[in-house]
């Protein structure tokens, strides 16, 4: 059975986008669904067919809308207002805009109208299944409160998708849902044969080069004021598909390292901000406490219940009259207050160190073992996090992982060595941190004092246990010393 008829795109209406200038999300309901024109403030107008259109119009991708795509980091930088919907919206429109450019310029791949349809459907639901404060909750706490349960928001995108289609009486064949499920995930696992370099475009496991980041770095950029320079179009547009896998010509390639370059900045001034994190601590904490009452970790097995889990779930919290949820009310209301649990240290670690140390030994009660005697420091006052930030592709330079063509050879690919790019590379491509926060501003210092002695001795077990890092000592970051802490070590980088 071929695909319905109601996906053909004849022109039925059409929008010139004055009403809808200046807001991403406006969607006229009376217009008949033949397509619909948007204007967004990253990508301009944007076309959407009829059959993206029956998607966006289903309560389950309604739900984006109250999902903060920058979660905690909208607490420190009040442009980070955007939602889930509209990157959606913005990756479904470059799915299109790649694949249909690839079908033009290289009529030989033979990609159908299915194909096309199939990804830009994959662009749109390829984050159905985010839920409260983006990544947070998968991450940090479904781990929490159901230990051990191998879960990710990729799994509920699949969840989500299914429940949309059938909720919404959407006629698509099984065929095509199990190929925008593979394509949402970036790995073939059905049995019908697909286009390998169909894989790249939306959720690349290869290089990390996909429409996703175009989006999401440009729109993340754009909302907090953060100047990327890198042209994401340009590239889309010097791309080809070369032994099933897509290319780029060899020029851009300074600028595809630029677009690297401007993901690590986000993550490590913005997503990874310290405010931020101290205030995506405490929203974990306040769904933590309030798990018991609220069930919020069995709703990701209910799709009809997911549907309702949102950022509103700490609205849910506070309006709430149930004396069970106090602790989780009282940590919201911290937050609203801006009192805030405090950082406390942070110690950078090379991947030579960070392969020797086990992340079980550095916990809080062992902080707390190295407290002063008159400190009334306690286990639930310390919370360690490690951290990992990278180029996309671990510790390895990403650009190795790129297939790149010459003008005069279109046929053929090549890799490029680091010298291509620039003599300046950087000598590591991830960086592993180590820090610790406090959940009582009062004890910041004590916690710190505690922190340091911890780490002196933790140096002296590293060196024991592993010759190699004898001349090796992790220590703390000079800006990190707080003025009250005296006779701590002076900060400075890690030795090798």
């Amino acid at each position: 059975m071929g695909v319905p008829s109601k996906y053909s795109s004849t022109i039925t209406s059409f929008t010139d986008g004055r009403e809808s200038c200046g807001s991403p999300t406006h969607l006229d309901p009376s217009m008949s669904k033949g397509y619909k024109h948007i204007y967004d403030p990253i990508h301009g107008y944007i076309k959407l067919d009829s059959y993206v259109i029956d998607f966006i119009d289903t309560p389950q991708f309604q739900r984006l809308r109250d999902l903060k795509q920058l979660g905690s980091a909208y607490f420190v930088f009040p442009g980070a207002s955007h939602n889930r919907f509209e990157h959606s919206i913005g990756v479904s429109h470059l799915s299109n805009k790649m694949v249909q450019q690839l079908k033009s310029h290289q009529p030989e791949l033979g990609i159908s109208d299915r194909d096309v349809r199939c990804i830009t459907l994959a662009g749109l639901c390829h984050d159905l299944g985010h839920g409260p404060f983006s990544h947070v909750f998968d991450r940090d706490f479904i781990p929490c409160v159901r230990p051990g349960y191998k879960w990710e928001h990729e799994n509920a995108s699949e969840m989500m998708l299914e429940y949309l289609i059938d909720d919404n009486n959407i006629d698509i064949e099984k065929d095509d849902i199990n190929f925008i499920k593979d394509l949402i995930v970036g790995t073939k696992r059905s049995s019908r044969e697909e286009k390998a370099f169909l894989f790249d475009i939306v959720a690349n496991k290869r290089n990390s080069i996909d429409v996703d980041k175009f989006d999401y770095i440009q729109r993340d950029c754009h909302s907090v004021g953060h100047k990327g320079s890198y042209d994401y179009s340009r590239l889309m547009f010097r791309s080809r598909v070369i032994d099933d896998q897509i290319c780029f010509n060899y020029k851009e390639v300074y600028d595809l390292f630029d677009m690297y370059q401007t993901r690590f900045r986000l993550f490590k001034q913005i997503y990874n901000h310290r405010a931020a994190k101290e205030i995506e601590l405490m929203l974990v904490d306040a769904m933590v406490a309030a798990d018991p009452v609220l069930k919020i970790s069995e709703m990701i097995d209910c799709p009809q219940e997911y549907l309702y889990l949102t950022d509103n779930i700490i609205g849910e919290i506070e309006s709430s009259r149930d004396p069970a949820l106090k602790e989780s009310k009282d940590i919201v209301s911290r937050v609203r207050r801006r009192d805030l649990y405090k950082f406390v240290d942070e110690f950078t670690i090379p991947p030579a160190v960070a392969r020797y140390i086990e992340k079980s030994k550095v916990t809080p009660s062992r902080i707390v073992e190295y407290r002063d005697v008159n400190d009334d420091l306690s286990e639930s006052d310390i919370i360690v996090r490690w951290g990992r930030l990278h180029y996309g592709m671990g510790p390895e330079n990403p650009i190795k992982h790129i297939r790149f063509f010459a003008d005069n050879c279109p046929h053929k690919s090549f890799n490029v060595t680091d010298d291509t790019v620039s003599l300046c590379m950087p000598a590591n491509f991830e960086e592993n941190k180590l820090q610790i926060f406090t959940r009582d501003p009062k004890k910041r210092q004590s916690a710190q004092r505690a922190t340091r002695r911890f780490m002196e001795e933790f140096n002296i077990e590293l060196s024991q246990s592993h010759p190699i890092m004898a001349c090796a000592k992790i220590t703390p970051h000079k800006g990190d010393t707080l003025p009250e802490v005296i006779g701590t070590p002076k900060g400075r980088r890690l030795l090798f």
